[in-house]
């Protein structure tokens, strides 16, 4: 049988799940006593009823209810118990485990052609004119060379149709399975059928 969770647990397992310091987070819930509602980074605390011995709590994200649940009184106002004591419980330990296996990353002078399952981080620093062709199966089809580059080097990753769109010049991106091959003795990367191309936050530093 599945053991509960304590109420420190919970609260500082969702204190983690929404990237806020447990211990902010429990001084939200003590001001949100008193002022009834407060904002705590992108969420919102709600004092929806205060019993006598308990008090319930609503938590929302945007305009999105993630939690409700009731804190007996005397949790918040007993000092020693702060959330960041629970930190090493078996249920966040692997929650954080999880949350911080990464998944192996290539360097762009390591790319041979052939290699496939590629993962990599880039910065977008060109972005060619896009060319009309023909596939292989007489279907028309747009094509841009985009020029990425990493600490390591620079390759031109292949971009067709809906995907040209997705990057503009100075993007950072992550690149998840790609395949890497060579064209006229050129090394390039495509994204096939199975690649993602996810725009992380052009204000990122490489």
């Amino acid at each position: 049988m599945r053991q509960k969770r304590s109420i420190g647990e919970y609260l500082a397992f969702l204190a983690i799940k929404n990237d806020i310091s447990p211990d902010k987070f429990q001084n939200a819930l003590r001001k949100a006593e008193n002022k009834k509602i407060v904002q705590c980074d992108h969420l919102t605390i709600q004092l929806r009823t205060k019993l006598r011995d308990k008090s319930i709590f609503l938590v929302k994200k945007d305009s999105q209810v993630i939690a409700q649940f009731p804190v007996a009184n005397n949790f918040l106002l007993d000092r020693n118990n702060q959330l960041s004591n629970f930190m090493e419980t078996t249920s966040i330990r692997k929650y954080l485990a999880k949350k911080n296996k990464t998944t192996p990353s290539n360097n762009i002078k390591d790319l041979r052609p052939g290699m496939t399952k590629v993962n990599l981080k880039a910065k977008v620093l060109e972005i060619a004119e896009p060319k009309r062709v023909v596939t292989r199966y007489g279907n028309n089809a747009n094509i841009v060379k985009v020029l990425i580059g990493d600490k390591t080097g620079t390759i031109k990753l292949c971009l067709w149709n809906e995907q040209i769109d997705s990057v503009n010049k100075g993007d950072i991106v992550q690149i998840e399975n790609a395949q890497a091959s060579a064209f006229r003795g050129e090394r390039q990367l495509s994204l096939g059928k199975k690649g993602t191309l996810t725009t992380i936050n052009n204000s990122d530093k490489m």
